[in-house]
């Protein structure tokens, strides 16, 4: 079946970084679209950046443009999210999800960014 499954959250002081994975399976990843969307405590859910199939065309939400990159593995069938620069405000549960229509996610991942 489909699956997705991100990896590599934690506990990160502001300035520090983290590289996100989602590792993917069950269908023919280097045919979609995927994204990155992250949900803060309290808050609702915000897209970060997306990318295209063949990981030529990248997009990001302004809060974490220049701090953010997108990027995909299609031999390794994962996406990735090199996350610099982190601020508390970057602190949320970070989903990866499939497709246009973002029809399936994985469980997320939880990024503290805090002292």
């Amino acid at each position: 079946q489909v699956q997705l499954v991100e990896s590599g959250g934690g506990l990160v002081q502001p300035g520090g970084s983290l590289r996100l994975s989602c590792a993917a399976s069950g269908f023919t990843f280097s045919s979609y679209r995927m994204s990155w969307v992250r949900q803060a405590p309290g808050q609702g859910l915000e897209w970060v950046s997306d990318i295209n199939n063949g990981g030529d065309k990248t997009d990001y939400t302004d809060s974490v443009k220049g701090r953010f990159t997108i990027s995909r593995d299609n031999t390794k069938n994962t996406l990735y999210l090199q996350m610099n620069s982190l601020k508390p405000g970057d602190t949320a549960v970070y989903y990866c999800a499939k497709g246009d229509a973002r029809e399936v996610w994985g469980q997320g991942t939880l990024v503290n960014v805090s002292t």
